[in-house]
């Protein structure tokens, strides 16, 4: 079964993620296949200092991904730049991962921008972590140090609430605790894995 996680950012889709892969499914996370695809030494790489410039190269000679994102996130267009140099080389790797799962295994795609890159209906299921918007500001303040500022203009560049919850055939809310929210996963682990 191929399985589509997302939440906007703050609302704890990668515990989500981390607890399906503890129960045994196939995780293939889109943001560290993100971060490989324009690795140095790979075409994404030179694709993407060809687009924004030698000025987004740390000096270890990695993208310095602070400046990068400062970049496309002031500007739509620029986003939509980057967004076609890593998507399809994500799906791509994504493709080879799935492949090498095996046709029984729960294979879950943790993607972030899942319904922003209209990518829903590819999956058997879609999962949505859902959280209210000023919860995931104030877990963005709290535990990753952003602004205010910061923690929204990430949550307006990102689908809205609303479109991604349209989006989700499960939904799991994770305004409680990490034990409430496992016990949900376990839930849904089962009945996921269940389905004929």
């Amino acid at each position: 079964m191929r399985v589509g996680l997302t939440g906007g950012v703050g609302s704890g889709k990668s515990t989500v993620s981390a607890l399906l892969a503890e129960l045994g499914a196939v995780v293939i996370d889109a943001d560290v296949l993100a971060r490989e695809v324009v690795a140095q030494g790979t075409d994404g790489f030179e694709q993407v200092v060809a687009t924004f410039g030698p000025d987004v190269v740390g000096p270890d000679g990695e993208l310095d991904r602070p400046r990068l994102g400062a970049v496309v996130f002031a500007d739509q267009e620029r986003r939509r730049e980057l967004e076609a140099i890593i998507h399809p080389r994500v799906r791509a790797r994504a493709a080879e991962l799935e492949q090498e799962a095996g046709p029984d295994a729960l294979v879950v795609h943790d993607i972030p921008l899942l319904v922003e890159t209209g990518q829903p209906q590819d999956f058997d299921a879609v999962i949505v972590v859902d959280v209210p918007d000023d919860v995931r500001i104030e877990r963005l303040l709290r535990d990753r140090g952003w602004t205010r500022e910061d923690a929204e203009s990430r949550i307006a560049a990102q689908a809205s609430r609303a479109d991604r919850l349209a989006a989700a055939t499960h939904v799991v809310d994770n305004s409680g605790t990490l034990d409430d929210l496992r016990a949900r996963v376990e839930s849904l682990y089962a009945e996921l894995t269940s389905a004929p």
